[in-house]
């Protein structure tokens, strides 16, 4: 018998990589696409001791072409669209090209699968911000109205009915994952948690004494990456496709985030006081509150959201850079500067 067969875009992502490594366990024969533009970065597959297990393939989703040569070459029986302009403050700054990536990247994937005459389980990879702004105590779940704040979130919205569309009009097997954070020691720098995670591993060595933050009022649902890409593939596993919210259904503060941080990194003083606040930071708009509401995912994936609580993810990443930084100062490699932070709220994701 042979193989289950792969797809995924953004396989250089933190979601890419662990997702990757999910479904080699399982046998499946992965491929994982790339832009030739990029820098070909490949460390978090290296990190995750896949990188000679995962065949590469170049893919831009803003070329057609490269879209038709990727589905001809791989005949997937799952596509995982996970490629996207994922920064949100970036969007307000890139808002055509956050389009173009995210928003209609995502539709030229559905229609070349669909003038293609394969059958793969589509997956793509949606976002909690689209929700927008709903105000605290409400937890958003499927039916909970959509109301993007920022050009990511409103190209996530475009891909997320595109998908919707291509399943009801053409009969896909196309589902969406509106996932809401989920971080990991293979997080980016440049997103909020792995700053705050470096951030207090260069204190707790004496590399810096600040870490700058914009919004630390913002309050995020937050869960563990490995946990979330199993959701992914539940997701294809189904009789029948369907949307699904996956969360940890809990929220919290980026200043609840950064005290659990300090106390697990050990450092001595008040949390706040290893904060400096930079309102050059904020974003024009600002999402302040998301939680989501697991149930149907619970109910109908057998998924569960408390595998990994946000004390042991806030555990493992402390101690993942503790050891990065720490391997850095022997090699000769660590700086001693401060990383400005803009709260961004990821999907790769």
């Amino acid at each position: 018998m042979s193989k289950r067969t792969a797809l995924i875009t953004g396989v250089t992502g933190q979601d890419g990589a662990y997702l990757s490594a999910f479904l080699l366990e399982k046998g499946y024969r992965v491929f994982g696409t790339f832009r030739r533009s990029s820098s070909r970065s490949f460390e978090r597959l290296e990190y995750l001791g896949i990188l000679n297990d995962v065949e590469l393939i170049p893919l831009d989703l803003l070329d057609q072409s490269s879209l038709f040569f990727a589905l001809r070459t791989t005949a997937p029986d799952e596509i995982y669209n996970l490629a996207a302009q994922s920064f949100v403050g970036a969007s307000f700054e890139q808002p055509i090209a956050t389009g173009e990536i995210t928003a209609l990247g995502a539709i030229r994937l559905l229609d070349a699968v669909l003038a293609s005459g394969l059958r793969p389980r589509f997956y793509q990879a949606s976002s909690s911000e689209m929700f927008g702004d709903m105000g605290h105590g409400e937890k958003q779940s499927e039916s909970t109205p959509f109301q993007p704040c920022s050009p990511y979130a409103t190209a996530k919205l475009y891909a997320h009915w595109a998908t919707v569309n291509y399943r009801n009009a053409y009969g896909m097997f196309a589902c969406s994952g509106i996932l809401f954070n989920h971080e990991s020691p293979l997080r980016g720098i440049e997103f909020v948690t792995r700053k705050i995670a470096d951030g207090v591993a260069r204190i707790k060595l004496g590399l810096q004494t600040k870490i700058v933050l914009g919004n630390i009022h913002a309050k995020r649902d937050w869960g563990y990456a490995p946990d979330y890409v199993q959701a992914m593939w539940l997701m294809l596993q189904r009789d029948t496709p369907s949307d699904y919210v996956i969360a940890s259904g809990k929220s919290y503060s980026v200043a609840e985030f950064v005290s659990m941080a300090c106390r697990q990194a050990g450092l001595p003083n008040d949390p706040q006081s290893y904060l400096e606040l930079d309102s050059n930071l904020l974003r024009p708009s600002e999402v302040g509150y998301l939680q989501g509401d697991p149930t149907k995912a619970m109910n109908e994936l057998g998924w569960n959201p408390s595998n990994t609580p946000i004390e042991d993810l806030v555990r493992i990443m402390v101690e993942a850079d503790l050891q990065r930084v720490q391997r850095e100062i022997r090699d000769g490699r660590h700086q001693n500067k401060v990383l400005s932070a803009k709260f961004v709220t990821p999907h790769r994701e």
